[in-house]
Order: structure tokens, then sequence, then C-alpha cells
């Protein structure tokens, strides 16, 4: 898995519980994806494990991972 700097300073500093296959399988099964006008892209998926929804944000590359955490405000859209 592919990281910015960011990530792995802040972000994982801040959330260590988080699980590299939760964000693998987010990047894999998506149940909404946005771009933002930076070009990052945001995808949500379901946790049942924890019974939440993990937004993912990558680079524009799709693959690079920015930022990832549970999104207490996000409900399925679909």
């Amino acid at each position: 898995m592919k990281t910015t700097r960011y990530f792995d300073a802040s972000v994982m500093a801040r959330r260590p519980y988080l699980k590299a296959e939760w964000i693998e399988y987010v990047l894999g099964n998506p149940v909404h994806t946005e771009v933002q006008a930076n070009g990052r892209i945001r995808y949500w998926a379901y946790i049942a494990e924890v019974d939440k929804y993990l937004r993912v944000v990558a680079e524009p590359d799709g693959e690079t991972i920015h930022n990832a955490f549970f999104d207490r405000r996000f409900k399925s859209r679909g």
C-alpha cells in the first residue's frame, strides 16, 4: 500500500487502530466515491468489524493513501 508522508507521520500516529486490510477493502469495495476539487478521491465502505463507515482519501492516482478515518456523518447512499 502506497502512502503519503502525511499519512505515515500524522494519520497513523493519531489513529493506530486503523488496519491496512480495512483501507485496502475500502479502495476495492467502495459504496460511494467523490472527487475533491484538488483531485484527491474519497472512498467510503462499511467495516462490519467495527460497525462504522471508513473514509479513505487517496491522491489523484487512486492508489496513494493520504488520509483515513471513521466518518460518523456518512450515511449509505445506496
